[in-house]
C-alpha cells in the first residue's frame, strides 16, 4: 500500500493521473452514450467529435465492463480485464450471433434439401460468408451435410475443397510459412500472392499449419523477456515499424552523435518529445544508459562499437587539429563536417584537446602587442645599452 501511495506521488504517477483525467474528460460524453444506447461505436464517435479508434481503445482499456455488457458476456464476479472479447482463431460475438441460426439449420435434417446459398437466403445472411464461416469454425457440419446430401441423391456435382490451381499458386508460400519465421505479409510479398487470399487458403485448407503457428505464438506471448527481432504472440516481430524508424532517424542521429539535450533535438527535428523519449527507452535503451553513464562520469561500455566508429570518422580532423591549432569551424569545413557536430564530438570525446586549445589561446598574446617576456627583454637591452654609452663617454 505504501508503495502504491509512493507511486502516485512521484512525477510519473502525477503525469499518469493527469493523462487519465484528460482522457476521462475527452470521452465522457461518448462513454455515457455508449452505456445508455445501442448506437454503433462509429456513430457515437462521429456524434461526439472523437475518433472511433481512440474511443474503442479507451473503452477496452478503462471501461471494459461496458464493452462486455454490450456483447452480452456474463461476468459473474470475474475480472473484466481478464476476459477476452475474441481469442485468436475463435468466433467473435458478433459473428456468433449473426450465423448461429443458419449454422443450426445446416446441421438439421429439416433443411437438408437446401444448399448453403438457399439456407443463407432463408436466414438473411450472405451465401459465401456462411460457407466460409462453416469452413473455418464448423468443418465437420459442412462435411456431414455434403455426405448426407450425396446419399440422398441431392449432390450438385460441384467440387469441394481446394482447387489444383490454388494449391499450385500458394504451395511455396505455405511451405515458407511452415518452415520459416517470416510473417505473412513478408511471405505474400516474396511469393507475389495476395495476402488476404493466402490467409484464407491457410485457414481453410491448412489448419495444421495454423495450429502450429498458434502454438508458437502462445510460447512467444508467454516469454517474459522479448528480444528485438523475435516473434510476438500476434505473429509479428518485436521491432519498431519502418515508418517509426524513418520518423525518428534524424533525431536519433543527433542524440547519438552530439551532446544536444533532448529538448533541443526535438526542437530542431520537429518530432514529439514524448514520442521520441518513448522510442529511445523502448528501442535504444543501451544508448540512453550509456549517455546517462557519461554524464555521471562512468564507463560507456555499451557504446564501444559506436564510439570506435566515431573515432575512426573524426580521427583525421582531430589529428590535424592537434598538429596545427586553428578554429574548430575551419577544421570541420576542411574535412566536410558540420561545425556544431564536430565541436560536440570534441566536447564529449576530446575534452583535453579543447582545454589545451583554450589554455594556449589565453597564454598567446593578442596580435600586435608584445608579450610580457619580450617587454622585459627589450627593457633589459635598453638599460644595458644606456650604461655602455655612459661608460664610453667617460
Amino acid at each position: 500500500m505504501e508503495a502504491d501511495n509512493h507511486s502516485l506521488t512521484t512525477g510519473k504517477g502525477k503525469a499518469a493521473r493527469a493523462r487519465r483525467s484528460a482522457l476521462d474528460a475527452k470521452y465522457a460524453a461518448a462513454v455515457e452514450r455508449y452505456a445508455s444506447t445501442d448506437e454503433s461505436l462509429q456513430a457515437i464517435a462521429s456524434a461526439c467529435g472523437v475518433s472511433a479508434g481512440g474511443l474503442g481503445n479507451y473503452l477496452r482499456r478503462y471501461r471494459r465492463e461496458l464493452v462486455l455488457r454490450r456483447h452480452h458476456f456474463p461476468l459473474s464476479g470475474q475480472d473484466p480485464y481478464a476476459v477476452k472479447l475474441c481469442a485468436a482463431g475463435q468466433q467473435s460475438p458478433q459473428a456468433q450471433a449473426k450465423y448461429k441460426d443458419a449454422v443450426a439449420a445446416c446441421a438439421s435434417r429439416e433443411y437438408i434439401g437446401m444448399n448453403i446459398s438457399q439456407v443463407a437466403r432463408e436466414f438473411n445472411v450472405g451465401g459465401a460468408a456462411l460457407s466460409n464461416y462453416l469452413k473455418v469454425h464448423f468443418p465437420d457440419v459442412l462435411a456431414a451435410r455434403e455426405q448426407a446430401r450425396a446419399r440422398l441423391g441431392l449432390a450438385d456435382g460441384q467440387q469441394r475443397g481446394a482447387r489444383a490451381a490454388s494449391n499450385a499458386r500458394y504451395a511455396r508460400a505455405v511451405e515458407l510459412y511452415r518452415t520459416t519465421e517470416q510473417t505473412l505479409p513478408q511471405i505474400a510479398e516474396a511469393c507475389d500472392v495476395s495476402l488476404s487470399g493466402l490467409l484464407q487458403h491457410l485457414r481453410f485448407y491448412h489448419k495444421d499449419v495454423m495450429r502450429l503457428k498458434g502454438e508458437q505464438r502462445c510460447r512467444a506471448q508467454a516469454a517474459v523477456h522479448k528480444e528485438r527481432g523475435s516473434l510476438l504472440g500476434n505473429g509479428r516481430r518485436y521491432e519498431p515499424a519502418p515508418a517509426t524508424e524513418r520518423k525518428y532517424a534524424a533525431a536519433l542521429e543527433l542524440y547519438r552523435d552530439t551532446a544536444l539535450t533532448l529538448r533541443e533535438i526535438v526542437r530542431r527535428t520537429g518530432v514529439p518529445a514524448e514520442g521520441f523519449r518513448f522510442y529511445l527507452h523502448k528501442w535504444h535503451k543501451p544508448l540512453v544508459d550509456a549517455r546517462a553513464a557519461r554524464h555521471a562520469g562512468k564507463s560507456a561500455a555499451p557504446l564501444s562499437v559506436r564510439t570506435r566508429a566515431l573515432v575512426a570518422k573524426y580521427a583525421p580532423a582531430v589529428a590535424s587539429l592537434r598538429r596545427e591549432q586553428r578554429p574548430v569551424a575551419r577544421v570541420a569545413a576542411e574535412f566536410g563536417f558540420r561545425p556544431e557536430t564536430f565541436r560536440a564530438y570534441l566536447q564529449k570525446h576530446e575534452p583535453d584537446l579543447l582545454r589545451q586549445r583554450t589554455a594556449s589561446a589565453k597564454a598567446r598574446p593578442a596580435a600586435g602587442l608584445p608579450s610580457a617576456t619580450s617587454v622585459d627583454n627589450v627593457t633589459s637591452l635598453l638599460n644595458n645599452t644606456s650604461r655602455a654609452e655612459v661608460a664610453s663617454r667617460k
